[in-house]
Order: C-alpha cells, then structure tokens, then sequence
C-alpha cells in the first residue's frame, strides 16, 4: 500500500476519494492491518471526502452559478416560454369537452389541402392514430434479435417476437412510407413555410428523409440506422407532463447547450495538450494519435478507469517527472468531476427554477389546493356514507306527562347531560359583572337557571359596548394612520443632519406607509396644501399598494377557506359518528368509550414529558437534559419498546448464515418468538385504541400501516411454518426474503423516518419522467446496437483462432500464479496449465444479441462502470469507428442523465422542505432563520477592568498577531507527519522531540487564556474546551512519550496532531464555513444516513439468503461474499460506491454447467439466481446511488446556502450579528444567555450600525419593540435568540419575505402591538390631563378663594381702617413674573414615548410627585400681602401665558361638562405627538 512518503500518502487518498479502486487498497489493508482499523479508515474516508467534501463542491458551483446567472439573464433570456408578436392566443376545445387557452399564429400561411383534410389533421384522432402506429414501430424494432450459432444473420431473417412467419424488411418499409405520407399531408394542409417554421416538424422531416433512405438495401446496415430508432423520441408527445417535463429541461437549450459545447472544445485541448506532451514516451500507447489521447481524456471524465490511465503514464515517464504528470492529471480530473460535472447540475437545477412571480402564484394554489384537501374525509371512513342513517335512539321514562314520549337522539340528550360553559364564562369575561378569569360554582347555577334571559340581555349589552369599543378603536387607528402618513410626508425632519437610516427605521416606515395606503386614511384632508408632485407620488403609491390589498383578500380568502374545511372535515365526521352507531367502533365490536378503549388508548399514546413550565407565564422552561428529553418524548412509550425490540431481533438475524440457519438453531428462534409476539401485542392494543381500518386514525391508514401488518403476517407465518428444507427459488426461500424486511419497521414507528421516507417518495413522478426519459435513450440505443453488434462481438476463446470455423477441439491455457513469480522450468518443461474446450462466445458480462441484453450492457454503461471494456470490444471486434456509438451514448448518460438524476431530487428535496417555490426574498428570509438558530452568544469573557497582568495577558491572546502565529505553529507540527513515524527509523526520534516543544507551545497557550480570561471565562467557550482537551491529550502523550518510547506511542502521537490540525478550521472564516456545512449536513442528514443503512441490512439479509453460497468468481472471493451479514454489509457499501458492482452482479448470476446444482435446500449449491441477482442489484444501486446519495447532495447545497451569501444578499451580515453579540454581552454580564424584559431596551440603545434604534426619529418604533418582548413573553426573562429573532422580523419587508400562513401571524401580531402600545400612550396621556385639570380646579378655587378673601379685608379695612397700611403691589408683581418665568413650558416636557409594560420608573415617578408639596403647572402662589383684583386678574392671565381668559379657567373647573372638547382635544394631542417634534421635557411622559 502506499504510504511511505506525504505526497504518495496524499495522492493515494485522492485516489481512494475519487472512489475508483479504494476497494482493493481496503483489502490490501485488511490483509496487512487488523480488520477494524482498515475498515474505519477506508468508509470514513468514503464518508468525508466522497460524499460530503466532494458535494460541497456542487453547492458552491451552484450558488455561483446562481448568482452569474442573474448577470447573464438577458444574454440568455427569459426562463419562461414567451409568445411570438405574430401570434396571438384563442380558446379552444380540448378533446375531454374542456376549454384551453392555446397561441394560434395569425400570420402562418395555409396551404391548398382541403378544409376536411386539414380538419382532420388537426383532430386528437389523426395524432393518436400516428402515435400509436410510432409506438407499434417501436415494439418492432425492439423484437428484433440475434437467431443464433446455426442461423446466418441476414436483414430479412429478423422477425417479431409474437409472430415468426412475419417478415422483419417489409414492415419497416411500410412503416417509412405510413410517416412519409403523413409528412406530406402536413405539408400539403400547411404549406412548406408553415410546415417548417415547428421545431417538432423539422425533427420529424429529418427523421422522414433519414428513414427513407435506411429503407434502401445498401445503407440498410449502416449509420442511417440512428434515423430508425430515433422515432421512439416522438412518443413523448403521448404524455403531456412527460412532454412539459421535457421541455422545461431542453427548451431552453441556449444554457445547456452552451456548456455541452465548452465540453467537448475542453476535451479537445486537453486532449492535444496530452498528445504533445506524451507522444514521444516510449511504452505508452495511449496518447500516440488524437483519438487515442481524446479517449483517454475522456476516460478521465467519466472517472472509470482513470487510475490505471494515470498509473501507466507515470510508470513511462520515470520517477523523475510522476511527481508534475500526477499533478497534470489530478488538477484535470478535479475539474471535470468536480467543477464541470457540478455546472450541468447548477444549469439543470436552474432549468427547473420557476420565476418569481409564477412561485408567488403557486404557493396560493399550492395553499388552496391543501385545503380542498383537508375539507374531504379518507374513502375509508366515506364508505359509511352509503348505508342509511342510522342514529342512536334513547327512551326518556319517569317523565310525568299524559304523552306519549318519542325517542330521542342520544347526542342530542348529552348536551344537557354534559353541558359545558365556555362560551358563557368566555362571555362573562367581557362584562363588568364578570371580569375576573374564573367564576365560582353559584353564579353557573344562576345562569344556567335563566339561561334565555340572561343569554338574551348580555348579549345586547355586549354587542352595544362591543360596537362603541370598535367605534373608538376605528377612530383611534385613523388617527394613527393619518398622524403617520403626516409624520412621514411632512418635513418634520428637515434641518437635521443627514444621516443614514438603519434597516429597522427603514422597514418600520415602510409598514407605516403602507398600512396607512391601504387603509384609506383621511387622505384628502392630509393631502391639502401640497404640491402637485407630492399628489401625485401618493397617488402612485396607492396604485402601487392596491396589488398588496388584492394579495391580502386572496390570503386571507384562503385562510377562510382552510379554517371552513376543517370545519366541515370535523361537521362530517360528527355526522357520520352520529348517524352510524358503528362509526370509530375497532373491528365494530368495542364500544366508542368503552373502559377498554380508553385504557388502551392511555397505553398507546403515554409517552415522556419533562417540559416544565412557568406557572405564572406559562413559558417553556429549558432543563439542562432537554436533548435528552426531547429524544426520550420523540415516540410514545410503546414504540421505544418496539424499536428496542426490532433492533434486538435485528442483530439476532446478523448471526445467520447459510451455515447456521434460524430454523436448526433455537437460541435464534428465541429472538423469533420474542418479536412476533411483543408485535401482537402492540398491534392488538392500537388496534383496540385506533382501529383497523374504518376508523379515523386507524392502524391501516397509509403505506406504514400496511407495511407493520405485512411483515407481521410474514413474520407469524414463517414462525409457525419453520421450514426445515428450504429448495432454491421456491416460495419458503421467497418467504425467508420477505422476512428480511423487518429492519423497515423502524421506518414506520420514528417519525424523522417516515419524513426520509415521505422525501424519497413525494417526488417519484419526477423521478419517474427522468426514468423514462433515461430507459427511453437507453432503447434508442439499444435499437441500434441490436442492429449494428448483434452477433459480432462473439470470439474464440482461443486468441491464437480467428475464425469460427477453426474454433473447435481443445487448448491448452497456461496458469499464472503471479506476475512477478519466475519459475526456473527444465528443459522441455512447460509452465503449469490444463486443457479447455475451444468455444466461440460473447464476452462473459454483455452482448448485444437482443434488445434486453443491450439494455441491461447499457444500464451497466450508464452507471460508469466497465463501459472502457464495452468500448475496447467494440473497437477490437467491428471497428473502430464504431467507438463512437458508445462515447456518444457515455457522454449523454453521464452529463445529462445522471445529473437529471441529482437536479431532479434536489428539486424535490427543495420542494417537500417548502423550498422550491420560495422567491429570493423568502429563501433569503429562510436562511437567516436558519443562521440565527445557530448563532449563539460570544463566549468570550470581558476584559479585565484593571491594567494588571490579566488585563495584559487579555490584550496578548486576542491579538490577531498572537493568533496568527498560533496557527502557522499549528501548520508547522502538521508538516512532522509528512514522514513515516516508525520506531526503527532514527528521524522519529528528532520528529517527535520537536512535536514535545510545539506541545510545551500550545500548553503555554491554554494557560495564557487561562490566566486572561479565567477558568470559568475559558470554559464558557466549545473551540477552548476542544483546545484544553487535545493540549491534555498531548502532555499525556509526552509523558507516554518518554516512558515508554514505542510504536503505539507514536502512534498516538500522530493521533494527537491530526486532532491539532482540526482546531485551524475554527480560526479562519471561509474554513469556519465549510466546516459548518460540513458538520451541519451531518446533523440534518443523520435520519437519511440511518435510512440507508436500514435499506443496505435489508439487502444484506436477503443477499445471505439468495446468494450466501454463491462459488468464487472474478469479483466474488474471500473479501467480498454473502456468506454472512458482515460482509454482505462491506459488499453492499463497496456498491453503492459503484465499484465494480456490475461485476458482483454477473457473479451472482452463474448457472450450469459453470455449478453445482441442488433442488432440495438452497444451501448445498454452489449456483447463482439470474433474475434475483438482476433485480436485486438493479433495484439497490438506483435506490442508494441514485436516490439515496443525491438526497446528502441536496442536504448539503442547502445548508451551504445558509453560510455562503455576500454582503448584497444577506438580510443581517456577519457584522450584524457579531455586533449583537458583542452589545449582548454588555447587557448580559452574568453569561447566563438570559436577560429581563426591561434590559431589552438599553440593548436596543446601545445597538449601532444597520440595527441602530434612532430616538430622535423612531421613538415610536422603539415602544413597539419593547412591547413585542414583554407581550411574546409575559415581563418575564428573554433569551438571546428572541431578541435577535425580534429584530430579524423588524428588520426585512414581511410582505416580500415571508410566506403566507407567517405572514398573517405576523400582521395580527404587529397590529396588535401597534394598538396596543397607541392605548398606553392615550391612557397616560389621559391621567396626566385628568392630574392637571385637577390641579386648575384647585388652582381656580385658591383664586376665588382668594378673591374672597381680599373683597373681605377691604370691606373690613373698610369698615374698620387699620392705623397702619402696607402695600408693596410692585414687588409682588415682580414675583410672579419670576415665577412664571421659572415654570417650565408644557410643550418642553412631553415625550412621544409611553410606558411599557416592564417599565415601572413612570408610575413611581407620579406617585412620588403625588407626594411632594411641589409646584406643577398651573399651580398659584398667592402672594405674601393684598392686592387689588385687577392685579389678580393679571396674574391669571400670566399664568395661562396668554391664552386663555378668567372664563376658560372658571369653564374648566369641571372636566366632564363638554365630552365633545375633550374628544377633539385628544385628537389634536394625539395629532401633535405622531407628526411635529416636541418641545417639552420628560417630566409629563414616562423616560425610556
């Protein structure tokens, strides 16, 4: 094996990668190493760089060829088939009696035939007659075959398979001149011009001219055959989705022909590149001419036999120069695999790609069409529909009445049996008498006493304060609306610096517009005043919204529906459980509640449940084993057992063989016994819960119903029956086969199964046209292989004969143990041989006698493998020329069959995922939803506050020089295992003396970070935990190292390096994301890798049974056999890699004489199964390679998308989220990813960027955001990811980016907020107005009182003058001038922001205001001595600025006198805080 230096290590891997011949460096392996170590190494390998590495690459040449296709969409045109300008489109009538929209070409010209000819011509009639007679043309020609030895081949010997008399010449002639006519026809009812202006009628005059002249005797065996076969490619035209299907793959061939011919022009440089440069090497054949070195090239290509073309080009060359012509051949097998290969899939997939506005189309017919489905019931439960109703009927006795009581329905009687109050507690809800959430027992009794009256007066006083509750939000919403619309089309901004808005101030402006568009508001009262350019931009802008209204009625039209469809899906089978008393009764025995019933039901669905919730918000609590209780609560109780059973019988069925056989040996019957009957147990219990079959959620409902009762039965039959002698294909070895189907039974009982298993099947109609698409090429060709090969590849299997006269008798063959064994022979002794009988045949694996063999050779042709030895055949036997037939067929069957394979599931992947019809904005949208479940807070802790040592030790580790040289070290210790550590060599020991210092490195390291960030802090991070881990596996090493100094030491060493090396993914972001699809696509395609390996022990279990004892072949030996389950296992997955598997097949496949036939048990014969062997290997290698395998490639393009988008096309860039976390952080000091709802708004504070929240603009915006977090989460704590999932929702256009059933959810959610927050904001508003007006109300009374007071002291000083008087009315006019000069304006104390609900900070403010004796607005000091009134009266009008008078005040001394002038005040209020900036302080609304 190689591996004795790093550059043959490395190239032998790429070998092993390319998965061409891998298998036999795995068996050298065995041979030399422990099983086990051979066997991980080579499928891990396989595993990684072939199937998930190596699809990497197809993701990313798909999403670039996305993004170049974008550019080049004009020079390639529309997707979409679009109309000439001379045609234009007419009803017509279709032959079911419908109507179809069809393009009718106005200007075509009409030729001289007829109006009944042409009439004819264009009827379903004429074009299935001409279809059929094709298909008839078909079965023909595939009938014709090879008579055998004692036949001479001539073309009139050819006959049809039903019919030998029938001569094979006079029937393709009639066929030529039936579609000679109908060209004529046509041609004659629409004229030459319009005959040929159809593509399809250019098509079938070539065929009619290439099949005319085939008909001619001396061109009968020639290339004109191809015109022959080719009208097999007419019968397309028979199914319409076929022919849609064929179309939306080839139509628009500009793409795919485009790369077809870049193709063929890389294979041709290449190939005069490898002519010139290896022409002169002596020894080497392969590159003397151009077509050899093309064929080589192409070889290369295709991947099939590529190693041993490279290995004899480096075995000529010489050492000297294997080092640059391995490099020349690995860089070109990397592109053509890996980068050309990808380019057909990336254009396939974009073939299939809908447009944008036709996905929006599909997604409302895919939503409406769901729910005409939920609206009807199963057939199964419709049956009862057909019997008479019959319902079930009580007698009500001891009733005293002089009546004659009728009998009366028992559902009917049950509502007053058990009568629920619901509506009526729901209804109490929304009155003042019963605004608590719980009603206590006697107010129930009340109510159900008057039921009618009182049900009768609630609910017209529910339905008048429902209906001025509607009319007040109506009201306020208009207000907000207009107010908004004002705010944003007003220059409320002007005179402010410019600065650019954030994506969230962005899409909350364009909500608000647009809410205000659709709505109506009072538009020409806004609208007065301004420009005829701003009319006409609103104008504009209600054109362009009034879509977006039509697209709501539609949405919402359907959510309608869906909710009317389960409504009568449940109305219909309340009916039908009323009507028919058998009706969900199990096998119509127990009763519908039955004790039985129930307790069964309580078994069959008990299953584990650890989520803990909040009593008080009712939140889901996070446990710290919630992976493990959620893998726990996946199924119910009883299928956990079910699964622990399958499996355990599982692994008993390993242990058979034919040698050890489960009906000779009772410890294996023991595991028989135990699942048939826990298997009859469990479905006797559901069946006793659910039902069998007319039941709603009966046991036989779908597929996995059917397939639990089938092996079941299977199961129990076998059981009972245990044949002793089992005789080759005979109905107890069928039986036995059927019986290894038992694996599939976890299929049916996890649910990520049934989901694998939905994938792989939902899309079998696209699989099926590509099928048939595939078999047709397939039939074509092997049409003309039948007509050119058949009976010429046959040869003596003596070289030295040629012709087939001369091949008889016998001859000797020379047996050679082993090419570099030299055996000294004696004079006259020849080397060790036997003799053989001469026999002219085929070659041993294909033939083309017949159309079946030629089929079958150019399956195994399509797959890739052994087509270079069809071609070398060909070549040898007929000709060269006739190489091309197969090139040809390899070139369309690999790079347009194959990847039709790959862009087909990954479309259907796409489609089952909800994927396929998403536009860009709404993928987009997905993909961030998807990055934001992964992304988590950083795990790094803060600096150290002080300048100490920690602080510093902080500054060296997360330097990017610190960190760059970390790396490079790392590469350095990396380089070490480039040499064979081996004991005996003396450059280990200095080898693994530098790997000890680059440890001593990397544990300084870890404990730099240590120290810097704490032991704690250091943990907090999985990348530190993973470095910590390998560091200590190091210094155990070095400790191992120096003790011991043996092999497993250095070993152990190099182990150790390995997991180094993959610590340098994490520090660069393109390896970080490429690690990350890698690890997720594990993740997400676990079920599928569990599904195919169920499927591969299915096949493994049957292979035991049907070809355990098969004798040794060419690939069937002591490595690869069915001897047991084992290794059936190792053959299978050698397989679905494609190695050699058509080989394995026709191993399997040996009949007498070539063994040893036995008819009374299967395991003494030593002979193959020829139809199992075909179905068995056909069926597995399309269900695994194809399907299977293609189903990780779609997994992985997927989750690439997520981490590969630039900048344009992300929604929140990397920088987005990186400063998030690092503004998280800030906020979450304790590192416990949870904070307090009232954080959330110093988080939204501090944000900067594209997810800054500007205060001065988007106050209003920042209210909703709060208020989201404190509704969605009831006050309580919020985590990381619901922060960030706020603001992604905030922070993208939800009508463009999410999808329907989302998007109404969200709609609801923001409108709710929006009212929600307009109500808090009105409410405080309220009670501050309702404060002040108190306070004037006090303010008037203290001045009447006043007043009082002083007309008092005149009237006493006039009737008794003091002796003295002291009046100083200047001064105290000056101190009230004072006074108002200190009092702050209103204007300047308002803010646009009101409480929310975690915000307590208001209410403790009014209520500490509440209780301090200080002045507020409006508030008099009377002065210190009298003054006259008029001073007084002066002073009043100070205080009100102005504005108001001696009547306004005493007016307002009652609040509640005029509603109508505090209504209007509120609108104006309301009016002023959403459109002009405010000039007050923060004293009268709540800070944020």
């Amino acid at each position: 094996m190689k591996g004795d230096a790093g550059g043959t290590s490395i190239f032998t891997v790429y070998e092993a990668a390319s998965q061409e011949g891998w298998v036999f460096l795995m068996y050298r392996a065995i041979d030399s190493f422990p099983r086990w170590r051979s066997y991980f190494y080579f499928i891990t390998l396989i595993f990684f760089l072939a199937w998930l590495v190596k699809n990497v690459f197809i993701a990313v040449i798909i999403e670039t060829f996305a993004e170049i296709r974008v550019q080049f969409q004009q020079m390639w045109g529309s997707r979409s088939s679009t109309t000439s300008t001379a045609t234009t489109q007419m009803f017509h009538e279709d032959a079911a009696g419908g109507w179809q929209l069809v393009a009718v070409d106005v200007n075509k010209p009409q030729g001289r035939a007829p109006a009944c000819l042409q009439k004819m011509m264009r009827s379903s009639v004429f074009h299935m007659f001409i279809l059929s007679m094709v298909a008839v043309d078909v079965i023909v020609a595939a009938s014709n075959y090879y008579k055998g030895e004692n036949f001479k081949r001539q073309y009139d010997e050819f006959y049809l398979a039903e019919d030998s008399v029938r001569c094979f010449f006079p029937l393709k002639v009639a066929f030529t001149v039936l579609f000679d006519l109908e060209a004529l026809l046509k041609i004659w009812c629409l004229g030459f011009t319009g005959y040929i202006s159809s593509s399809l009628h250019k098509f079938e005059l070539l065929l009619v001219i290439g099949t005319t002249l085939h008909i001619y005797p001396d061109l009968y065996h020639s290339q004109f055959t191809y015109f022959q076969v080719l009208r097999v490619v007419r019968l397309i035209k028979i199914s319409p989705a076929l022919e849609d299907f064929v179309y939306k793959i080839f139509g628009p061939g500009k793409k795919l022909g485009s790369l077809v011919v870049f193709t063929a022009s890389l294979l041709i440089v290449m190939s005069a590149i490898s002519l010139q440069m290896f022409c002169f090497v002596e020894e080497l054949d392969r590159f003397t001419t151009f077509p050899r070195a093309f064929m080589s090239m192409f070889q290369i290509l295709t991947q099939e036999g590529w190693v041993d073309v490279m290995d004899q080009t480096l075995n000529a060359v010489g050492h000297m120069w294997a080092p640059v012509v391995a490099i020349y051949f690995i860089l070109y097998h990397l592109f053509a695999t890996l980068i050309l290969l990808s380019l057909f899939v990336a254009v396939i997939l974009d073939n299939l790609e809908l447009d944008e506005d036709l996905k929006k189309l599909k997604q409302l017919k895919q939503s409406e069409a769901n729910a005409d489905t939920k609206e009807k019931l199963p057939l199964r439960l419709r049956i009862f529909e057909k019997f008479p109703n019959r319902p079930q009927m009580v007698k009500i006795s001891k009733l005293p009445s002089d009546f004659t009581v009728p009998k009366i329905r028992e559902s009917f009687m049950k509502q007053f049996i058990d009568r629920q109050q619901q509506d009526t507690s729901c209804l109490l809800r929304r009155l003042p008498s019963a605004s608590s959430s719980s009603c206590d027992h006697s107010k129930r009794s009340a109510i159900e006493e008057n039921k009618y009256i009182d049900q009768k007066l609630r609910k017209s006083v529910f339905s008048i304060r429902a209906r001025n509750l509607l009319e007040k939000e109506t009201a306020i919403n208009k207000i907000l609306r207009a107010c908004t619309r004002q705010r944003m089309l007003s220059g409320s901004f002007e005179g402010q610096p410019a600065k650019e808005r954030s994506i969230l101030s962005v899409q909350h402006h364009i909500r608000q517009e647009r809410r205000s568009l659709r709505h109506g508001s009072n538009s020409q009262r806004i609208s007065r005043g301004k420009s005829l350019e701003t009319l006409t931009q609103d104008h504009s802008n209600t054109v362009r919204y009034r879509n977006a209204q039509r697209e709501d009625s539609e949405i919402k039209m359907i959510q309608e529906k869906k909710e009317q469809a389960e409504m009568k899906r449940k109305v219909q089978e309340e009916e039908l459980r009323e009507n028919h008393p058998y009706f969900d009764k199990p096998l119509f025995i127990v009763g519908r509640e039955h004790r039985f019933r129930n307790f069964c039901r309580v078994v069959v669905r008990a299953r584990f449940n650890a989520s803990k919730t909040d009593p008080v918000t009712g939140a889901v609590k996070n446990t710290k084993y919630h992976q493990l209780y959620d893998l726990l609560g996946l199924v119910t109780y009883l299928d956990w057992v079910m699964i622990i059973v399958t499996i355990c019988s599982c692994i008993s069925m390993m242990f058979e063989s034919p040698f050890r056989r489960v009906m000779h040996a009772p410890t294996l019957q023991i595991a028989e016994y135990v699942f048939v009957i826990f298997m009859s147990i469990e479905l006797n219990l559901k069946i006793m819960a659910d039902g069998l079959f007319f039941t709603p959620t009966a046991v036989i409902r779908d597929f996995g119903g059917v397939m639990d009762i089938f092996i079941y039965l299977v199961s129990l039959i076998f059981l009972c029956w245990m044949p002793q002698n089992v005789p080759a294909k005979s109905g107890a070895q069928l039986l036995m086969v059927l019986r290894c189907l038992r694996p599939l039974r976890i299929f049916k009982l996890v649910p990520q199964m049934r989901k694998v298993v939905r994938e792989l099947f939902s899309g079998f109609k696209e699989i099926f046209l590509v099928s048939i698409l595939l078999l047709t090429l397939m039939l074509v060709f092997a049409s003309f292989g039948v007509q050119l090969f058949a009976g010429k590849l046959a040869k003596c299997n003596d070289p030295h004969i040629i012709s087939r006269e001369d091949c008889h008798g016998i001859f000797r063959i020379n047996v050679s143990v082993s090419k570099n064994l030299n055996l000294k022979l004696r004079p006259g002794e020849k080397k060790p041989g036997f003799w053989v009988p001469r026999v002219w045949a085929n070659p041993r694996n294909f033939n083309f006698d017949n159309v079946g063999n030629a089929m079958l050779a150019l399956f195994e042709v399509l797959s890739l493998k052994g087509w270079v030895e069809v071609r070398d055949v060909i070549i040898h036997r007929v000709g060269p020329i006739h190489g091309i037939y197969i090139h040809v067929f390899v070139f369309l069957g690999c790079m347009i069959g194959l990847t039709l394979f790959v862009g087909v599931v990954i479309a259907n992947f796409n489609e089952n995922k909800g994927t396929a019809l998403l536009t860009v904005d709404q993928r987009r949208w997905e993909d961030l939803k998807s990055r934001l479940k992964i992304a988590q807070p950083l795990h790094l802790p803060p600096r150290p506050d002080n300048d100490g040592f920690r602080a510093k030790m902080y500054d060296i580790t997360q330097h990017p020089f610190f960190k760059r040289t970390i790396a490079v070290l790392v590469l350095a210790q990396s380089v070490l295992l480039s040499v064979k550590w081996d004991a005996a060599d003396p450059v280990t020991v200095p080898l693994a003396t530098m790997s000890v210092v680059f440890t001593f490195i990397f544990v300084l390291e870890v404990t730099m970070k240590i120290i810097a960030m704490s032991p704690s802090g250091f943990w907090q991070s999985r990348r530190n935990r993973y470095d910590l881990l390998v560091t200590s596996l190091g210094v155990i090493w070095v400790i191992l190292h120096f003790a011991l100094l043996n092999a497993y030491t250095y070993m152990m060493g190099a182990c150790v390096i390995v997991f180094r090396f993959f610590s340098i993914c994490g520090k660069h972001v393109t390896l970080k994301m490429l690690l990350l699809t890698v690890v997720v696509s594990m993740y997400k395609s676990f079920f599928i890798i569990v599904g195919m390996f169920l499927l591969l022990l299915c096949y493994a279990f049957a292979g035991v049974v049907l070809f355990g004892t098969v004798k040794y072949g060419e690939n069937i030996n002591r490595h690869a056999n069915f001897s047991s389950a084992g290794k059936a296992i190792t053959v299978l997955f050698r397989i679905v890699t494609g190695e050699d598997w058509n080989k394995i097949m026709h191993d399997c496949m040996v009949q007498p004489p070539f063994c040893t036939p036995d008819n009374s048990t299967y395991w003494k014969t030593d002979c193959g199964n020829y139809a199992g062997a075909l179905m068995y290997f056909c069926s597995f290698y399309v269900i695994i390679a194809y399907i299977m395998l293609n189903l990780l490639v779609a997994i992985i393009v997927e989750n690439f998308s997520l981490f590969y988008s630039t900048e344009e096309d992300q929604l929140l860039s990397y920088n987005d989220l990186r400063h998030f976390q690092i503004i998280w952080n800030m906020v979450d000091d304790k590192r416990e990813g949870v904070i307090p709802t009232f954080r959330v708004k110093f988080l939204l504070r501090l944000l900067r960027g594209r997810l800054e929240v500007d205060l001065d603009k988007d106050k209003l915006l920042f209210k909703h955001m709060c208020y989201e977090m404190e509704r969605l989460h009831n006050g309580g704590d919020v985590t990381f990811h619901d922060v960030l999932s706020m603001l992604s929702y905030r922070s993208v256009d939800i009508r463009k980016s999410l999808q329907l059933e989302e998007l109404l959810a969200r709609e609801q959610l923001e409108y709710t907020i929006e009212e929600e927050v307009a109500k808090q904001t009105i409410r405080m508003w309220l009670k501050k107005c309702l404060k002040r007006i108190r306070a004037k109300q006090q303010q008037s009374c203290s001045i009447i009182h006043s007043l009082r007071e002083s007309q008092q002291q005149e009237l006493s000083r006039f009737l008794n003058p003091p002796s003295i008087e002291t009046t100083q009315p200047s001064e105290d006019m000056n101190a009230i001038n004072q006074d108002n000069s200190a009092q702050p304006e209103t204007s300047s104390q308002q803010q646009l922001l009101s409480p929310t609900l975690s915000d307590r900070g208001g209410y403790r403010q009014d209520s500490a205001d509440a209780g301090k004796p200080q002045r507020k607005f409006g508030q008099w000091r009377l002065p210190s001595a009298p003054k006259p009134i008029s001073h007084s009266v002066s002073s009043v009008n100070l205080r009100f600025g102005g504005r108001s008078t001696m009547k306004s005040v005493v007016c307002k001394m009652n609040p509640m006198s005029d509603a109508a002038s505090c209504g209007s005040e509120v609108k104006k209020w309301w009016t002023r805080q959403l459109t002009v900036e405010s000039d007050e302080s923060g004293e009268d609304l709540l800070d944020i």
